[in-house]
């Protein structure tokens, strides 16, 4: 911090984001203006933002903005070879879904389950988004209600999937099986997140519907459906090459830069198969992800963001005022101060959070013989609700998804998430017989 300020101002562009972004301000220019303030408190040189923006683009933030650009592409592409008027045609005759409270519980539950099939929401719902618009938007759901939804039933995926990072670094950190960690800690958390953002996405999809929508071009009108012989075996192409494709990564234990060569690839034979020229189908990209060039931006500009507060100390400042409680409290006071300590006082990546919450907590753990049942909830919950207590790139990320600019509604979310996950933490933490 410059001029030996104290470390917990390094709080101030991240606190200068969230009251203005729920002001309802242009997002862009509010995150602009917040890597200038921490790149100002933290002492940078104009060579340094420079740096930090290069690093931003070569960042995983800057990789889900340039995934989020090609599932706009792929959509563009969907529809113009009529793949997605033959999904929403299927979904809308054959599946029985035929309410907003149904599209809404079936776009939740594909969400989960490709994101616990893939290991990666960034990944899997990128996949998913270009998918189902077509469908939200033709059942009159808002892109508010479709990103808060595409958040909470995808963060619960990656609380279940067998192959998921956050899975596999919890049982191997508390030593579990993949039965005990779901019974204490998977499941309870999957079913918090979902029911409450099930709620959330219904309140908001109550609140914008008729002010927010989705473009014209964006909603399949199923009454002028008409089969067509090209575009019935392009989506059958497509449902292939997108299971073929999934079922590779599942083995290959892909992360989310494989999506990018899942979206070409699907892209280009889907357009061949439909009588595109290569070129026709690289054009319909371009004008997908015109549309998504200003997420692209944000994403690359949020890496230095998060980085300059990270720079700042301003978290180890929060955990250094908060850890004097673990030692006089006991075992259940340890629960919640190390589940508050991961949430808001560790940063980065939710597998690291994990790691470093081990490490920094194993001699209490140790000396309290910490049950590790609970020890596993306190990971799941102190490293994967970081992601809905403020906003961070996965947050803004399933936003870029669903097309949507309402951070607010995320940010709501979220909240009350964190509010019922700590809920579930305290429940153990006071009534569990240590």
């Amino acid at each position: 911090m410059i001029l030996g300020l104290p470390k917990i101002l390094g709080l101030l562009p991240l606190i200068f984001y969230i009251i203005v972004s729920f002001k309802g301000k242009d997002m862009l220019w509010v995150v602009l203006l917040s890597v200038l303030l921490g790149g100002i408190l933290t002492g940078q040189t104009p060579i340094d933002f420079g740096n930090a923006i290069a690093q931003g683009l070569g960042s995983f933030l800057g990789l889900i903005g340039f995934v989020i650009l090609l599932g706009a592409g792929l959509g563009e592409l969907l529809t113009q070879t009529g793949v997605a008027q033959n999904l929403v045609h299927f979904v809308m005759t054959k599946t029985g879904v035929k309410s907003k409270k149904q599209v809404i519980i079936a776009s939740m539950t594909s969400s989960t389950l490709v994101v616990a099939l893939l290991g990666s929401m960034a990944g899997g719902n990128a996949i998913l988004a270009p998918i189902i618009i077509p469908i939200v938007a033709s059942f009159g759901i808002t892109p508010n209600a479709l990103g808060v939804l595409l958040h909470g039933a995808g963060a619960a995926g990656l609380f279940i999937g067998p192959f998921a990072p956050p899975v596999v670094t919890t049982m191997a950190l508390a030593e579990l099986s993949y039965g005990k960690y779901m019974l204490y800690a998977g499941v309870p958390l999957a079913i918090i997140v979902l029911v409450t953002t099930y709620f959330v996405a219904l309140k908001t999809q109550a609140k914008y519907e008729g002010i927010e929508s989705y473009a014209k071009e964006d909603i399949v009108n199923e009454n002028d459906f008409v089969e067509n012989g090209k575009s019935k075996k392009a989506t059958i192409t497509f449902l292939i090459v997108m299971l073929i494709s999934m079922i590779y990564g599942i083995i290959n234990k892909a992360g989310a830069s494989y999506v990018i060569v899942v979206i070409t690839l699907t892209a280009l034979i889907v357009g061949y198969v439909a009588g595109f020229k290569p070129e026709d189908s690289l054009k319909a990209i371009i004008k997908g992800s015109s549309k998504m060039y200003w997420i692209f931006i944000l994403f690359v500009l949020y890496d230095p963001f998060l980085n300059f507060v990270t720079k700042s100390g301003a978290f180890d400042a929060i955990a250094e005022l908060i850890k004097p409680l673990i030692n006089s409290g006991g075992p259940g006071i340890f629960m919640i101060v190390s589940t508050l300590i991961g949430i808001f006082g560790v940063s980065g990546a939710a597998v690291a959070q994990e790691k470093v919450m081990h490490t920094m907590f194993l001699p209490i753990l140790q000396q309290f013989n910490f049950p590790m049942a609970l020890w596993a909830i306190v990971l799941l919950v102190g490293s994967q609700i970081t992601s809905f207590a403020y906003p961070t790139g996965d947050m803004v990320g399933q936003m870029g998804l669903a097309r949507s600019k309402d951070l607010k509604s995320l940010v709501k979310n979220g909240l009350a998430i964190t509010v019922v996950s700590l809920l579930y933490v305290a429940a153990f933490a006071f009534f569990y017989k240590f």
